[in-house]
C-alpha cells in the first residue's frame, strides 16, 4: 500500500477512534458534550499540521517549486497547532473565530507567496 496512503487511512481511522471513545465517554459522564466537540474538532488541527510537515517532503522539479512548498508546509504546521491550541483552551466563539482566521491566514500567505514567486511574464 502506498505510504501516503497509509498514512490518511490512520487518520481517518484515529478520528473516528476518537470521536466514538469520545462519545461513549460523554455517554457515561466522563466528559461534557463540550469537551467532546473540542476534542473531534481540535484532532483536526493537528491534521492540518500532520499534512502540513509532509508538504516540503515531495518532490520538487525546480529550487522555486520546492521553496514554495517550504513556506506551504511551515504555514499549514504553524497555524494547524495554533487551530488545535484554541480549540483546546481558548472559548468556544474565540475558537470557531480564531481557529478559522488561522487556516485561512495559512492559504492566504501560501497563495500570497506563490503570487509572488513567479517569474517574470513572457512577452
Amino acid at each position: 500500500m502506498n505510504k501516503e496512503i497509509a498514512g490518511s487511512l490512520a487518520w481517518a481511522g484515529g478520528i473516528l477512534v476518537v470521536a466514538l471513545g469520545g462519545v461513549e465517554a460523554s455517554k457515561l459522564g466522563y466528559i461534557d458534550r463540550e469537551t467532546l466537540t473540542r476534542l473531534v474538532i481540535g484532532i483536526n488541527g493537528l491534521m492540518v499540521a500532520w499534512y502540513g510537515n509532509r508538504i516540503p517532503k515531495r518532490f520538487a522539479p525546480s529550487a522555486s517549486i520546492k521553496q514554495i512548498q517550504r513556506v506551504a508546509g511551515w504555514s499549514q504546521v504553524i497555524s494547524g497547532f495554533a487551530y488545535a491550541g484554541l480549540w483546546a483552551f481558548a472559548p468556544m466563539n474565540v475558537a470557531i473565530i480564531g481557529g478559522s482566521a488561522v487556516i485561512l491566514a495559512s492559504l492566504a500567505i501560501t497563495f500570497g507567496y506563490c503570487l509572488t514567486s513567479r517569474g517574470p511574464k513572457a512577452a
